[in-house]
């Protein structure tokens, strides 16, 4: 039986996973965590995550649950083997464009941001060994991090997602999964891909850089603020990103045409299908520049999308994109083969020429 200063613990884990809008796990679940004490395994190891936590896991990782989509990636690509399931189910669509391996694993949600869906009880019945999260680390994500581990007993790890940090990250996360090989073989193509990116940008003096209009919903009025995760492929391309005023520190925000026509991007990047289907047939943006020139781009986004949907190492070969669409005296060769390489060596899939065609036929621009 469990003592009066345990059960008051419980109870205090739930109340708080209730606040927090998570849904807490049964009394009986609860207790048996605590009694079995699996935040202690006998085979363990202590490693520090990039918010400086120290967290005990177990010696040979075999199950991994991503917290959210970015992690998501992050593991498909690093061991997929590991990975129990999936935060949101992908779409039939998405599914043609991943390892046959991982198809049918179950949905079981997501626990960080907005749209958190899982059910503990679900996590802790899967089974995982370990749950990481990929992406911000700050205050709130460590509070998150802290209150799972403690309520389930699942060690969870908080691994930086800043792009800058890719590298190092995706080091860090093979050698706690026991992947080296693989995760440094990948760790240098991404390093490649940034140094000709920062090469690239260096040389071209700023009056020569695109000016960019990210457009975002059917009717593309949706943009990302400049300096946030939404462009920051964008940027980092050379892209000069026309949005400002939206709030501070970045994030999404809508725009009316007259800002758009203000802005007068000569180049526009867009996520969404319809709206580069009807572009050239809406009046209010005939005038733009990008749109007279036919600079309209469409993002690929199977299995993930180029841009940011989710912001992880899927945006590597957006940025590659961008250079050669942005600066294409610059570069030999075209997409087709790097888009085949990316895809063989990180999603682990063989694009036919058909697959191909229907990933880059946006690419283009009209």
């Amino acid at each position: 039986m469990l003592s009066r200063a345990s059960r008051a613990k419980v109870r205090k884990s739930a109340s708080e996973f209730r606040r927090r809008g998570l849904r807490p796990i049964s009394w009986g679940l609860a207790t048996t965590i605590l009694v079995s004490g699996l935040l202690t395994p006998a085979d363990a190891r202590v490693v520090t995550d990039s918010a400086g936590r120290n967290v005990t896991i177990p010696d040979h990782i075999e199950r991994v649950q991503a917290a959210g989509p970015p992690a998501t990636v992050l593991l498909y690509i690093l061991a997929p083997e590991k990975l129990i399931g999936w935060v949101r189910k992908p779409s039939a669509a998405e599914l043609e464009f991943l390892n046959p391996k991982v198809r049918e694993l179950p949905e079981i949600g997501r626990l960080t941001g907005r749209g958190d869906t899982a059910n503990l009880e679900v996590v802790i019945k899967a089974k995982p060994d370990l749950i990481i999260d990929f992406g911000t680390v700050n205050p709130t994500y460590v509070s998150l991090a802290d209150r799972v581990q403690t309520q389930t007993g699942i060690p969870y790890l908080l691994i930086d997602g800043r792009l800058a940090s890719t590298v190092a990250s995706m080091k860090l996360v093979g050698n706690i999964l026991g992947v080296n090989a693989r995760a440094g073989t990948l760790a240098a193509k991404v390093a490649a891909i940034m140094d000709e990116a920062e090469q690239t940008v260096a040389a071209v003096p700023d009056a020569q850089r695109p000016r960019v209009y990210l457009a975002r919903q059917a009717n593309g009025l949706q943009t990302g603020n400049r300096g946030s995760i939404n462009t920051e492929i964008i940027e980092r391309a050379g892209g000069v990103n026309v949005a400002t005023g939206g709030r501070e520190g970045g994030g999404l925000f809508n725009v009316s045409p007259e800002q758009v026509i203000a802005w007068n991007p000569d180049t526009v990047i867009t996520v969404d299908a319809n709206f580069f289907a009807s572009v050239h047939s809406t009046p209010a943006w005939s005038d733009i520049a990008a749109v007279q020139n036919n600079r309209v781009f469409l993002s690929p986004d199977l299995p993930y999308g180029w841009i940011d949907e989710p912001p992880s190492l899927n945006r590597l070969l957006g940025l590659q994109w961008l250079l050669r669409l942005f600066y294409p005296q610059r570069f030999d060769g075209d997409m087709r083969a790097l888009t085949r390489d990316f895809y063989k060596q990180f999603y682990q899939v063989e694009l036919n020429e058909a697959r191909l065609d229907r990933l880059l036929e946006g690419t283009r621009g009209r």
